[in-house]
Order: structure tokens, then sequence, then C-alpha cells
């Protein structure tokens, strides 16, 4: 089916889904979003609690979800510093199995309609499938040699600031089930930073959801109308590649207007820059270079605050040196990405001579090991 854009015709499919509530609530979905509303938290006293009786919880919710009594309990608010400061509201975990169940459903009928360049939330589209495609449009634009140059935008405070009733609007034209839709008007108003009713929590699996559903037009408007080649969304985070940093600042304009316009969202004016390709540009956490990429300076900083946490930790017998190596090892896989041999030969090392300091004596003549095989042994480590 074709839709008209902003002035271009697009051909995209509009089917619409009016039948599909009885498979948000079936036992089989929720059985199978409580799975992945557990990964990697089955320690965590809350999943543990909702396990007590799982299939009691699970029927429970099924029949709130069928009679339209579900309500989502308030959310817990807590800060973290990552790098900078981020208000987090998290969602009860039977709520987050809600979550999962809705986009069990609805995620595969609106992500088949997403660019190949939109990532974040999605099978198979991660940060480092994100960076890699980064390095392959850089080869591309800086294949005929010369000047190239990256447009970076970043959207102010877009979580706080995406409005529900569009929102809304955009998922009503193809869900059209009525109770699917209540369903997702009680999850997208269960929180508003402000009377006019905007607002999405981070944190919750719906929010990131949303995210790409939302700026899926925009996505459009770039590909279609402005017909840019070279451009990676990732959530809020985009860049678009060229050659012509007078074209860059052409597409930076309209894309402001466009957001204001049609999304209601603002441009950050600090955090939009256009950068030339050879002096680096920073993106998902890595600096990326046309021929190497480090981690950005941020994140190698926070690696050595959380290893001064974790030795304060052991010293002081609250964390063993097993768990300090696991925690660490999530680490390492991610900084292995970039070119980061000796920051993390440094960090092994440090974590190799804590276990001369603490432990029992068998954890002090092992030493830890780590990702690859590596393994600090107290002889090795440098004093």
């Amino acid at each position: 089916m074709a839709a008209t854009y902003w002035g271009t015709r697009v051909c995209m499919d509009m089917k619409t889904y009016r039948n599909i509530y009885e498979g948000i609530c079936s036992y089989g979905n929720l059985e199978l979003a409580y799975l992945k509303a557990r990964k990697r938290k089955t320690g965590k006293a809350y999943v543990q609690e909702f396990e007590q009786d799982l299939q009691g919880n699970l029927i429970k919710l099924r029949e709130e979800l069928l009679a339209q009594t579900y309500r989502p309990r308030p959310l817990t608010v807590f800060m973290i510093r990552d790098p900078k400061t981020r208000k987090i509201s998290a969602s009860a975990f039977r709520d987050r199995v809600v979550h999962h169940a809705l986009c069990n459903v609805i995620g595969p009928i609106f992500e088949s309609q997403f660019i190949h360049d939109s990532f974040a939330n999605q099978k198979g589209k991660g940060t480092h499938k994100a960076i890699l495609r980064f390095e392959a449009f850089q080869r591309k634009v800086l294949g005929t040699g010369g000047q190239a140059y990256a447009l970076k935008v970043d959207i102010r405070h877009y979580f706080d600031t995406v409005a529900h009733e569009p929102l809304i609007r955009m998922l009503s034209r193809q869900i059209t089930d009525q109770k699917a839709l209540w369903l997702i008007r009680t999850i997208i108003t269960n929180h508003k930073v402000d009377e006019e009713g905007k607002g999405m929590p981070i944190g919750n699996l719906t929010s990131q959801f949303w995210a790409n559903v939302y700026l899926h037009k925009l996505d459009l408007y770039v590909k279609h109308v402005l017909r840019a080649k070279y451009y990676i969304r990732y959530v809020d985070d985009f860049v678009i590649l060229d050659k012509d940093p007078a074209q860059l600042e052409t597409w930076k304009q309209q894309m402001n207007a466009f957001l204001a316009s049609e999304l209601l969202l603002e441009v950050h004016p600090d955090k939009s820059r256009i950068l030339p390709l050879q002096g680096g540009v920073t993106f998902l956490g890595f600096r990326v270079f046309p021929k190497y990429k480090l981690l950005k300076k941020s994140n190698s900083s926070r690696i050595w605050a959380r290893i001064g946490y974790m030795e304060a930790a052991v010293r002081n017998g609250v964390l063993t040196l097993d768990k300090a190596a696991a925690r660490l090892a999530g680490w390492l896989a991610y900084a292995e990405f970039a070119d980061t041999y000796h920051l993390r030969q440094q960090v092994v090392r440090s974590m190799g001579a804590l276990s001369t300091k603490r432990g029992s004596p068998q954890e002090r003549g092992a030493g830890i090991t780590l990702p690859n095989g590596i393994t600090q042994k107290p002889s090795e480590v440098v004093e």
C-alpha cells in the first residue's frame, strides 16, 4: 500500500491487526514473557518471590488482563550516574512480564517496517552492530579520498518529552484491537512528567520499543524526503555521514524543523554538531576513527572507579574475588570491541593484584580467571 508523507509517496504495508488481545493474554505467551523478564535477574529477591507461586501469579495476571482490571503498580524511582545523572523509573516485576507479553505480539508488527539502519531493542541490532554499520558507512564516504563529515544529532530530554497521544495514534494506525489499545494506553499513561501527558520511564522494555516506533516517522523523512544515504539511528542518537558539510548543515536545519512540528521534540543544541571523520567521532560509547576505535574517555575512567568500589567491597568482605571477576567480565567483553589491549591488561593486573591482598589461601594462590583464558596470578603482578 502506498502512503503519502510530506509530499512524497512511500510504499509500506499498512495491514491492521484487530484480533491480537487473546494472544497477548494467553498463558503460553505470559510464561514466555516471564522467562524473558527474569533473564540475568534470577538472583533478585523480587524474581524469587514471584516464582514461589509462578503458576498462580501468571494465572492471576491473565485473569486481570482478560477482565481489563489489570493496573500497573507505582514505579520505583532511583538515580544512577552513567556517567551523567539519570532518573530511572523501574516497573514491578509482574508489570515487566506484561510488557514482554505485549511486545512479544506487537513488536514484530512494527519492527518489520523499521528501516535497516534503526538499531536498539531489536534482535541483532545492538550497540556493536550499529558501530559496525557506522564503520562501513565511514569507509564508503572516505573511499574516494578527501575530507568527509558526520552530522551528530541528539534530542533534548527525549524520554521525558515524548507525547502520549501522538504515540498512541501511531500505534493505533495498525493495532485496531480495542482491548490491545486499552492495554497500550494503560502502560503508556502510567508515567508522565507533566500535565500535558508527556514522558516515558527510562528502564522499561516498552519505553525502548515506543522510542523506536515514535522516531520511525523521522527515519522515513530522512530516507525518503531528505534522501540521506548514510544515516544511522540508535534510539535518540542519530548520525548522517556525507562529504559535503554544507549539505549536512541543510539537513540539520530541516530535521530540526521536522522534529519540532511533527513530533513535538527539540534537538539538543550543544550535542548536535558536524564533525570531521578524520578526527574521530564519538558514537554509542566509542570514539571511532577511520582505521581504529577507542573507548570514550568517560567509559575508560568509569572502569577504574568501578574497580575501586570492588576493591573496597572485597576488603570489607561483602564481595568475593570470584564475584568481582564475574562483574568485570562483562566490561572486558565490551571493551574488547575497541582497540583496548593495553587498557584491558592494566585492568586485569589491577584485579590480579587484589588477589595477593585478600581472599582465602586458595584464592591467593590461584589468582582470578577472566575472559579469553586470561589468568592473572600473583607472580605476574607488577608492583
